[in-house]
């Protein structure tokens, strides 16, 4: 069974927010998380699907000029990732499936997070919305607080705040 990457952006755009990216069929499957994903399996976290990035997005760090989703850009977590669902037609293929269906079940293996996370989609549309949930495993965790407590980049360590200033003016 393949592992397929996936990196977790924190975002500083109109609203400060997590972009959860996974990779299927060749993109990057995205969802903007307002408050991130959770290591509490009672936490049940929106997360509105977004338009798929290429793979190169994948550790992007910098700041994206004025227009669609300027702001200040880090990778907040990044790994692999298995899909837990994978019986039905092989990995990516089950990925695909399990889009279309609208429940994702992964394992993350990140710097940051690691375990078993379900994604549900909950609204169709034009803008599709899911909830994000940690599964109740061995790296559940309830009073850990990622997000709070470990905010810099699993790339180079910096803060939003040193990402935007070595990004200079004439970039951002």
């Amino acid at each position: 069974m393949s592992k397929r990457r996936f990196v977790i952006q924190k975002h500083d755009a109109t609203n400060l927010h997590y972009d959860f990216r996974l990779e299927i069929g060749g993109v990057l499957v995205s969802w903007a998380v307002p408050k991130g994903l959770s290591t509490d399996p009672k936490d049940k976290r929106l997360a509105m699907q977004t338009e798929d990035h290429e793979l190169e997005y994948l550790d992007f760090e910098g700041v994206i000029p004025e227009g669609y989703g300027a702001g200040t850009v880090m990778v907040w977590d990044i790994g692999t990732y298995r899909n837990l669902r994978s019986g039905k037609g092989g990995d990516q293929t089950g990925m695909e499936a399990a889009l279309d269906e609208g429940l994702i079940e992964v394992w993350l293996e990140g710097k940051k997070l690691t375990g078993g996370y379900a994604l549900k989609r909950i609204e169709d549309g034009s803008d599709p919305k899911w909830l994000v949930i940690k599964m109740d495993d061995e790296q559940a965790d309830a009073r850990r607080n990622p997000v709070s407590s470990e905010p810099d980049s699993a790339l180079s360590g910096r803060s939003l705040e040193d990402i935007e200033a070595e990004a200079g003016p004439d970039d951002g």
